[in-house]
């Protein structure tokens, strides 16, 4: 899974003035952490957020006394604190999307005995915002809400890739061509394939696990970010046939949750 690094795309916020660069800075620090990099010294999220060590220094104390982060002394590092998790959990339990969406999903999964993800993008990643997993055979690794994958590889980021928006996806591709190097030609083949496929049967499909295969459709409304719904099994089956079984229930779920976030809005 990627890690957090300056190689992440990151908008030009210090040339908006409406922005606050402050506040900017220190949500980059913020952003630093994630699995795999819970403990950060100052030199660990300079290097991660490309901001001086004298501004790393002055904001992680900073989030320090706001409660937001954790000193250890001893390793001269630092840790996300409990309020963070209390943000999450507040996003998640007052998401219009996922009080609608989530109880489909879990009936599909139960049903079917299937994976079922919600995701949104956070720049070059899926973040999943909810995951309901019922493998038909014992999975080599769990999903839950806040996990990141990458967006090039999974069937979750090459839909959302193909209902993004021109400019966007733009951006996107260069900056995934840039960072993959030698691996872009063959890559950039299965990103257009992808967006073929969403254009003409509303799903595209992906292996990016061993004996993992996953198909994922666009969730896309208006005023509202591009989501995306993905079903997964564990099977040596192979993508055509997983598609085959499938592909029906997912599209049915797009539809169906479609439905109940109109029915939501007010």
């Amino acid at each position: 899974m990627p890690s957090a690094s300056p190689r992440t795309p990151r908008r030009q916020h210090h040339e908006d003035p409406v922005l606050n660069r402050s506040l900017v800075r220190g949500v980059e620090i913020l952003r630093a952490f994630r699995p795999g990099a819970d403990q950060l010294g100052n030199g660990e999220i300079a290097e991660r957020t490309g901001l001086s060590r004298a501004t790393v220094s002055r904001l992680t104390q900073t989030l320090v006394e706001c409660g937001l982060l954790e000193h250890d002394r001893s390793r001269r590092s630092y840790r996300l604190a409990t309020p963070v998790l209390s943000l999450a959990h507040a996003m998640r339990g007052g998401s219009p999307v996922l009080a609608a969406v989530a109880p489909l999903m879990r009936a599909l999964a139960e049903k079917l005995r299937i994976n079922v993800g919600l995701a949104t993008a956070d720049r070059d990643e899926m973040v999943y915002l909810e995951s309901f997993r019922f493998n038909r055979k014992v999975a080599l690794r769990s999903v839950v809400a806040g996990q990141r994958v990458p967006m090039e590889l999974t069937s979750l980021g090459r839909a959302y890739l193909a209902a993004a928006d021109s400019a966007q996806r733009r951006t996107l591709l260069a900056h995934l061509r840039q960072r993959r190097g030698a691996d872009w030609p063959l890559l950039r083949k299965a990103l257009e394939d992808a967006r073929l496929s969403v254009d003409a049967k509303g799903y595209c499909a992906a292996s990016w696990q061993p004996e993992v295969v996953a198909i994922a459709t666009p969730l896309a409304l208006p005023d509202r970010p591009i989501y995306v719904l993905n079903v997964s099994v564990r099977t040596t089956a192979g993508i055509a046939e997983t598609e085959r079984q499938l592909s029906g229930p997912l599209l049915a779920l797009r539809e169906d949750a479609k439905a109940a976030l109109l029915a939501a809005d007010p």
